[in-house]
C-alpha cells in the first residue's frame, strides 16, 4: 500500500446559475490521500454547459 495517493474523481453536483437555472455538470476533484484517508483538495474543476473545461472558482455561480 502506499502512503501517499494523487486520486482524481468525478461526480455531478446540481449548480445554480443566475443566466441558465439549475444545472447539472461534472465536477473534478484531485485529492491527496495519506493512508487511504482525504488529505487536501488539490485542484477542483468543471465541465461547462457547452463543454468547455473550467477552473471551479473561475465560474460565477451560486451553489
Amino acid at each position: 500500500m502506499k502512503i501517499i495517493q494523487i486520486k482524481r474523481k468525478t461526480s455531478y453536483e446540481k449548480i445554480h446559475s443566475v443566466k441558465m437555472g439549475e444545472l447539472t455538470s461534472k465536477v473534478t476533484h484531485i485529492r491527496k490521500y495519506l493512508f487511504g484517508l482525504p488529505i487536501k483538495t488539490l485542484h477542483k474543476y468543471r465541465e461547462t454547459y457547452y463543454g468547455e473545461v473550467k477552473d471551479y472558482k473561475d465560474c460565477i455561480l451560486f451553489v
